[in-house]
């Protein structure tokens, strides 16, 4: 795939984070960086960390040690939280009588809505981009899984961010979902520019698409390409170990 040129000042750094739930320690000293153009894929073990890193970037959980940069700027002084989305795990599990239209749901992710066509251009744009405009006035609900899997990146990148983080997105669907599901996170990177960071366990479906993989275990076990890390005595000992992992060489 053709990626753009990353920028070599990282659009995200992790510096020494460590993080405890009371007396279990869930992340020891973790660092590593997000480039511009990234397709980052963070694996690992259940419990091994993913999602809790992932909310300690976001600002959801305050680390206990270390820190976290965001376009160099501290998550303290930083602002623009417009330019980072975010696709939580399970966010398509919610009641499917919600009252809400696809073009409603992603409508209410606007950061300063101002009303009128504007707004209405914004969100059928972000339809457009995941290929759900056809479907903008169907109760989300009476969507496939598929498609709301869609519809909520949609949300995510109303308002245009530089950077998408997913948990977990393709829980619950089908492969071949799952393979255009990838082809569109492929999109976001090469025509509309977004860096995506992709939170999973799996990587036996992402392993053509990916870039990027960090591989946490508590501590950060491996970071670096894709390719590298299929060669990788990580890989090799967490299979042997049993950890749900799965990666494919083609």
């Amino acid at each position: 795939m053709d990626c753009p040129a990353a920028d070599d000042r990282p659009l995200i750094s992790v510096e020494g984070v460590s993080f405890s739930f009371g007396s279990h320690l869930v992340l020891h000293d973790v660092t590593f960086d997000i480039h511009g153009g990234d397709f980052l894929a963070i694996i690992g073990p259940n419990g091994s960390g993913k999602t809790t890193l992932v909310k300690i970037i976001l600002g959801l959980l305050k680390p206990d040690r270390g820190h976290i940069l965001i376009s160099g700027q501290s998550l303290d002084a930083f602002d623009d939280w417009a330019a980072i989305g975010y696709v939580p795990q399970k966010a398509t599990h919610f009641d499917p009588l919600f009252p809400a239209s696809a073009r409603e749901a992603v409508a209410m992710a606007l950061r300063s809505p101002q009303g009128g066509a504007r707004d209405e251009a914004t969100v059928r744009r972000a339809l457009q981009v995941v290929g759900m405009e056809e479907s903008r006035d169907r109760r989300i609900g009476r969507l496939s899984g598929g498609q709301q899997q869609r519809v909520f990146i949609a949300r995510a990148i109303v308002n245009r961010p530089r950077i998408l983080f997913l948990d977990e997105p393709t829980t619950g669907v089908d492969a071949e979902t799952q393979n255009h599901f990838y082809g569109l996170l492929e999109r976001l990177i090469k025509d509309e520019g977004i860096t995506v960071v992709l939170i999973t366990h799996d990587i036996g479906i992402v392993d053509r698409h990916v870039t990027k993989v960090a591989c946490l275990n508590q501590k950060l076990v491996y970071h670096g390409t894709h390719a590298e890390f299929c060669r990788s005595n990580t890989l090799k000992d967490m299979l042997a170990g049993g950890h749900h992992l799965v990666a494919h060489q083609h």
